[in-house]
């Protein structure tokens, strides 16, 4: 079971051999509240409009939305989570939402789109490295210690989408200018050339 923090970094694991609603809504929860008991304090409580007004546009452009609670708490996390029946249970949704937590659910068939995947892929490679486990608890044993040592030194993600992939790429189709912020479409020509070309039409 993981949860991954992409701006720090940070990873919460845990090794278990199944992963029933029973076990995992449990072990998140716990953790969530740890998450959320750890973030700084609201610098401003946010009037009733304005709060839910936060919590609606996570769900703008959703073709299928979960009904918000009557009386929210001021949003506090985004939780990104696979497209599973057992994730959108009226409990668990209930659950987050009390807690000032918004469930996101990533598109069916894409799960990709979790980063999570990707810190899983990471584990468990490193994981298995010349390994063979000859158990379960060989196994975890392994997961859990890659994860410690990950949290040593951390390493933020960074999403790079299609539309970061775009981004890049018209980026990589302007010149910068003398090292500020600003951007032109084209070359802007060197000195001596334009005092070439003055010279040929006079």
């Amino acid at each position: 079971m993981t949860l991954f923090h992409p701006a720090t970094g940070q990873l919460r694991v845990k090794g278990v051999t199944h992963t029933p609603n029973c076990v995992l809504h449990p072990w998140l929860q716990q953790e969530l509240r740890a998450i959320i008991a750890a973030l700084p304090p609201l610098d401003e409580i946010p009037d009733a409009a304005t709060n839910r007004a936060a919590w609606g546009r996570w769900q703008d452009g959703l073709s299928v939305r979960f009904t918000l609670l009557e009386a929210l708490p001021p949003l506090r996390l985004l939780l990104i989570l696979d497209n599973l029946a057992g994730h959108k249970s009226a409990t668990f949704v209930c659950w987050l939402m009390a807690h000032g937590i918004m469930p996101l659910y990533t598109p069916i068939s894409g799960s990709g789109l979790n980063m999570a995947e990707s810190i899983q892929r990471i584990r468990v490679s490193r994981a298995l490295a010349g390994q063979h486990p000859e158990s379960p608890a060989q196994l975890i044993e392994g997961l859990e210690a890659v994860a410690r040592s990950w949290n040593a030194h951390p390493t933020p993600f960074i999403w790079g989408g299609k539309r970061a992939l775009r981004r890049q790429r018209a980026r990589e189709r302007r010149y910068s200018l003398s090292g500020s912020g600003a951007v032109s479409a084209q070359p802007i020509p060197h000195l001596e050339a334009t005092i070439n070309g003055h010279e040929q039409g006079t």
